[in-house]
């Protein structure tokens, strides 16, 4: 039977982006792989761009599927973007037995959001948990030509092993 860090989300993440990611078109199928894992966060087709501990870069389309009535980038689409992005960016931080969800989730929006946008995460955790801990973590999304149009703020209950 494999060990609980082999069998981790994290662990299954993070081998999956070291096999396809060097090769060509292996970010798009890492991005594809992820959202038949993930199939709500599959939803708006994410593009995981760079995925590391503590970090995760993921671009997103625009497209008909996620605009609004206003011919921007949908509220929700935007907000998925971000929870993504802090989950890639946190979980591949995490040891590998600290179980994670989402418990609050809070947004900001800037600017209405068109064309390709790209979303950023840089997050730290905390080393050892003894017990349940929340974590905020932050998702900044701009827009083709730099400008901040969203940012997240999720935040996370951390469990240690049981």
């Amino acid at each position: 039977m494999a060990s609980i860090a082999a069998r981790s989300p994290a662990a299954r993440i993070s081998r999956l982006w070291a096999q396809l990611s060097p090769l060509p078109g292996g970010t798009w199928a890492f991005s594809r792989v992820l959202g038949w894992m993930v199939p709500y966060s599959g939803s708006i087709r994410p593009h995981v761009r760079e995925l590391r501990p503590g970090y995760a870069r993921i671009s997103m389309g625009d497209r008909r599927a996620v605009r609004n009535h206003l011919n921007s980038i949908h509220a929700i689409a935007l907000v998925n973007l971000g929870e993504v992005t802090s989950g890639l960016a946190m979980i591949t931080a995490l040891p590998p037995e600290v179980r994670s969800i989402v418990t609050g989730l809070s947004m900001q929006f800037l600017k209405k959001a068109r064309g390709v946008l790209v979303a950023e995460c840089h997050c730290e955790v905390p080393g050892q948990l003894t017990e349940p801990a929340e974590q905020v973590v932050l998702a900044e999304i701009t827009d083709q030509h730099g400008d901040v149009v969203a940012r997240a703020s999720v935040t996370w209950l951390l469990s240690p092993p049981s």
